[in-house]
């Protein structure tokens, strides 16, 4: 009995398990969060108070979201979910580090061209 027990626990935690309906998936995660990057980068560079700078930003993020069409309770699952499942999150933040740093090279290159 205690056998067939292992067996059948060692086999459940070996199965792959499956991202929630209702969670975002990696690829749409990691898009939403280099909006936001981009957008807290431009607030920093407005040299605005912590305060000024959440009067402009938190309406930008709610029209990212309206955009994208993905409600609040959606967004906050998905980032329980992924910092649940760190490895999963890890890839989240390398797509997202690899995208800006595209994006950073691109202007490079476009602002040396010019």
């Amino acid at each position: 009995m205690g056998l067939i027990f292992l067996v059948v626990l060692a086999i459940s935690s070996c199965q792959k398990e499956t991202r929630p309906n209702d969670v975002l998936a990696p690829e749409e995660l990691s898009k939403l969060m280099v909006e936001l990057y981009l957008a807290e980068s431009r607030m920093s560079g407005l040299n605005i108070t912590t305060d000024s700078a959440l009067k402009f930003f938190i309406p930008f993020e709610e029209k990212l979201k309206a955009k994208h069409g993905i409600a609040d309770s959606v967004l906050r699952k998905s980032y329980q979910y992924y910092v649940s499942h760190p490895e999963q999150l890890e890839k989240i933040y390398d797509s997202v580090i690899d995208t800006l740093g595209l994006r950073e090279q691109k202007e490079r290159t476009k602002t040396f061209l010019n």
